[in-house]
């Protein structure tokens, strides 16, 4: 049974890590990794069960420390990536490291929620993203369509390129960059492109956006101030190889064409705070979801700068002649942009939102008071994209 209803979940932790398990295209799943500076921090691996609209969960202990930021490898269900807070010395060091989680939880939980509270398991450590060199690591990003051996960390102002060996249990530093320049320069986020055989990766350091060619690590281009104040976030458009799209604390959402970056193709100005995700729909490009501190998420229908921006192509033969000149009228005007829907079930910061790798019609969004929202896209516009 459908229903458009938001299904919610509570983390006992405040928490800001979210992704979804990429590998895993059957069961609609998502991890999420908390932030607490009292307890043994924890992954949860959420599933959802869309038949009886209620989510299952496993939990697994993360002993190292609170969760910045979480992402799972493209290839392997039981392997994912952390960046996490290690106080040494009195001092504060952000580290990232490589874990799998047991067996036994790989594939979607089929479990009843009362079972999976009780055994609390451990990720086992498969190796350290070593980073004592390069300052304090902001995200972890897999290469798109690999095997999952390749890896990209930014730390501080460093690119760093990472092949896993040995079954994973080894981490090799391939190639590395660092940005140059006056001021303490640190990289905010970053994304691998899914286009020209992965060989690009877009970064976010204070207001300026970058590509790098990961090959000769070299900066491709460069689009300075791309927002107001600081670049958030960013994702590439799945479908169109050149297009980016970035948010920032300017409240602001753009759409960057890379191939001529002076400005940007769209903006959207609907959030009142500042955006910290921006995630492209990976089947309609059309749909984008952001989050923000002002607690809320939305969905735009970003149409005219999506890979179908004149709806599907109608064959001539399905139409009858009266009909025949009306869709000629209409296929030529691109559908309107437009706010699809303004979700607010967040009492708090939205620090990030993120389709299911597995439905592309569902979505979550998680607020650093530990509340998931998982919801759907509404069915009428479903209905309309696929008919």
């Amino acid at each position: 049974m459908e229903d458009d209803a938001p299904v919610i979940y509570g983390l006992e932790f405040q928490a800001r890590a979210l992704t979804p398990q990429t590998a895993e295209t059957d069961a609609i799943r998502f991890l999420v990794g908390t932030q607490s500076l009292r307890y043994d921090n924890q992954i949860h691996i959420i599933d959802f069960d869309d038949e009886n609209n209620i989510i299952n969960k496993n939990v697994l202990l993360h002993q190292v420390g609170e969760i910045w930021h979480i992402s799972a490898s493209p290839a392997d269900k039981g392997v994912l990536a952390t960046c996490y807070n290690k106080t040494s010395d009195s001092k504060v060091m952000t580290c990232a490291a490589v874990w799998r989680m047991p067996k036994e939880l790989e594939s979607g939980s089929h479990e009843s929620p009362d079972d999976s509270s009780s055994n609390t398991q451990t990720l086992e450590l498969l190796c350290h993203l070593d980073n004592t060199a390069h300052g304090n690591m902001a995200c972890v990003i897999w290469e798109p369509m690999g095997d999952g051996k390749r890896l990209i960390s930014l730390a501080d102002n460093n690119i760093l390129l990472w092949d896993l060996q040995e079954s994973s249990a080894k981490a090799v530093l391939s190639s590395s960059t660092a940005l140059e320049g006056k001021g303490q320069l640190k990289f905010t986020s970053g994304r691998w492109s899914p286009h020209h055989n992965c060989t690009q990766i877009a970064t976010a350091n204070d207001t300026t956006v970058r590509g790098w060619d990961t090959r000769s690590m070299r900066q491709i281009y460069c689009i300075e101030n791309a927002h107001g104040q600081l670049v958030r976030d960013l994702d590439f458009n799945p479908n169109k190889q050149y297009y980016l799209a970035s948010c920032g604390d300017d409240c602001k959402v753009k759409f960057w064409d890379t191939r001529n970056v002076t400005e940007p193709v769209k903006t959207l100005e609907e959030h009142s705070h500042w955006v910290w995700n921006v995630r492209y729909n990976h089947s309609h490009d059309q749909l984008i979801l952001t989050g923000s501190s002002d607690s809320r998420v939305i969905l735009s229908n970003m149409v005219s700068i999506s890979s179908e921006p004149f709806g599907h192509m109608v064959d001539d033969d399905e139409l009858s002649d009266q009909e025949d000149h009306h869709q000629e009228e209409k296929s030529k005007e691109p559908l309107q942009d437009s706010i699809i829907a303004t979700y607010e079930e967040h009492e708090d910061s939205v620090y990030a939102v993120e389709w299911s790798s597995a439905d592309p019609w569902l979505f979550a969004s998680l607020s650093y008071d530990g509340r998931l929202v998982i919801n759907r896209v509404p069915r009428a516009l479903k209905y309309h994209i696929l008919l």
